[in-house]
């Protein structure tokens, strides 16, 4: 029945008022939540500790909507799986598993794609379809923890940083911090969450507002508005003054350190004059720099600096008394950057029709 109501996504208060009308009491919205979001059941009738006829009410009226594995890359070193789950309509979104010695990180995308056109990055290469809902970018979480599951593992922790802007789907993304955070779900610190932007400066004053101390990460990658313009278009709207004002802001408020990300492009944005500059910049704000050598894109035509450029690069920044640190490179030998499985996917298929 394709009318029934998609239960996936709801909080446990709004399944409680979605079946009241059927007669269920308002916690067996609980109860249905942690199924969904803790045992990883999706079929009614195997929730065993509600009623025999609740349970036929549920399977009558409601569905319960997830993601499907498309195609899965793994690691060498087994430290980092990319997947590409199917939605419901089948456009496809990619998530990343990363095992660190000290927990288990999962990336997700907001967006079918992206719409930011930054000249780096392979999310845009598609442009973007729709957005996401708050149940299936938690799905995305929820499929890595099923995955973990069988070692006794669990998520740790959540970077909202694969494809998709994420303050351009604000509504749906501060519902699904917030699941995460709920009992009956994940139960993850807020601290446990970060949430990467492009620099929606709107976007991130309303975040700062909202009381949750999740860490913000602004992708800045250049030190001037010209460069910044040139790899990010979005600096046309909210130029860098702009941006860093409200990374400020955001700090002010909630006590939290801001990232500033840099992929570091060869002859691009690497030499030691730009990273005087972007020392100049963030020096004495309650901020840090994450120095990311740039995932190479074919169709971007952009290389990432060696070694020793980057090294040259971080210590600039610190003799000028900037946090920072280079971003350990996971992933590299399955192109686990935003967007690349995806796009060749994609590709694949155009070239069997």
């Amino acid at each position: 029945m394709t009318d029934r109501v998609n239960l996936f996504g709801l909080t446990a208060g709004e399944m409680a008022a979605a079946v009241a009308p059927y007669g269920l009491e308002k916690y067996r919205g609980r109860q249905v939540a942690a199924w969904l979001y803790q045992r990883h059941v999706r079929d009614f009738a195997a929730m065993t500790d509600l009623p025999k006829g609740a349970r036929e009410v549920l399977a009558a009226h409601f569905a319960v909507g997830a993601v499907t594995l498309k195609a899965e890359q793994q690691a060498a070193d087994g430290a980092t799986s990319k997947f590409l789950l199917a939605l419901a309509d089948s456009l496809a979104v990619e998530t990343v598993l990363m095992r660190h010695d000290y927990g288990n990180s999962v990336c997700v995308s907001t967006q079918v794609g992206c719409a930011m056109g930054c000249a780096f990055c392979a999310s845009t290469l598609r442009g973007v379809e729709r957005d996401l809902t708050a149940g299936e970018i938690l799905a995305q979480v929820l499929y890595a923890q099923e995955r973990l599951a069988g070692s006794g593992q669990k998520v740790n922790s959540v970077v909202i940083m694969g494809s998709g802007e994420p303050l351009a789907n604000y509504d749906n993304v501060v519902k699904f911090i917030r699941l995460c955070h709920e009992p009956y779900c994940l139960g993850l610190s807020y601290r446990s969450v970060t949430l990467s932007t492009a620099g929606v400066v709107p976007g991130i004053d309303s975040l700062a507002a909202e009381g949750l101390p999740v860490t913000l990460a602004i992708s800045l990658h250049a030190p001037d508005d010209g460069l910044r313009t040139r790899l990010m278009p979005v600096n046309r709207t909210w130029p860098l003054a702009e941006v860093l004002a409200a990374g400020d802001r955001y700090a002010a408020a909630t006590g939290r350190r801001v990232t500033y990300e840099y992929a570091l492009i060869a002859g691009v944005n690497d030499d030691d004059e730009q990273a005087a500059a972007l020392a100049a910049l963030l020096k004495g704000r309650l901020a840090n720099v994450n120095l990311i050598p740039v995932n190479p894109v074919p169709e971007r035509g952009l290389l990432r600096p060696d070694a020793g450029r980057v090294r040259r690069f971080l210590a600039v920044l610190e003799a000028r008394k900037v946090n920072a640190t280079v971003r350990r490179e996971m992933g590299g030998d399955i192109r686990a950057a935003c967007g690349q499985l995806r796009h060749a996917v994609l590709a694949s298929e155009e070239g069997r029709e």
